[in-house]
């Protein structure tokens, strides 16, 4: 059942990646495997269509959180992210977004208050829909590219290794923790507890 849309949801807590079986695995969806971890932890599914995405609302920490899955593909993921802020009413500070992030090795996470898209065409299209890059995102590791020569777009769509899944599999634990910390005692103690792990 939904919330009113005068403000029954707290936060938002939007996944990224891209809609698919066929990128399920691939590193550019840990965004969608975290998020959906939250959603288990609510004993919910994400799985309510509605303003380009999957949603579900839930109770998480005693927080009333919208959970997000946009389903335009990763370029276009500010279309959904914009349409159910507006639903919903929620402000910049409240959309948490959980995305990967090439800079950071396999296994590690950081929690940002903001920041510019550091050249993630997800984080670049919420930044240009919402037309501000004042929102938290908590970003999961998924390892650089191999050399320099190596197509970015190709990197991110690749599946990890085994040895990466198994690096992988805390940190995306630490993410849905990072996010849970973040929504009940603010930036700070998320970054403190989390960044780096």
């Amino acid at each position: 059942m939904f919330f009113s849309k005068s403000g029954g949801v707290q936060w938002m807590i939007v996944g990224l990646g891209n809609p698919g079986s066929e990128y399920e695995r691939t590193r550019h969806n840990v965004g969608f495997r975290a998020v959906d971890l939250l959603a288990g932890k609510a004993g919910v599914k994400i799985d309510r269509a509605k303003c380009r995405a999957f949603v579900r609302q839930c109770e998480l920490a005693g927080q009333k959180v919208l959970l997000v899955k946009p389903q335009t593909y990763m370029n276009s993921s500010g279309e959904a992210v914009s349409l159910a802020a507006q639903y919903y009413k929620i402000p910049p500070e409240r959309i948490l977004v959980l995305s990967d992030d090439v800079s950071l090795d396999v296994g590690r996470v950081r929690v940002r208050g903001d920041g510019s898209a550091g050249g993630h065409n997800g984080l670049k299209s919420i930044i240009q829909h919402l037309g501000t890059q004042s929102f938290p995102r908590v970003k999961i590791g998924v390892g650089a590219k191999p050399h320099p020569d190596y197509d970015l777009a190709d990197w991110v769509l690749s599946s990890f290794t085994p040895d990466e899944e198994k690096a992988l599999s805390p940190a995306i634990e630490h993410a849905a923790e990072a996010a849970l910390e973040f929504i009940t005692h603010g930036l700070q103690s998320a970054a403190s507890k989390y960044n780096g792990k």
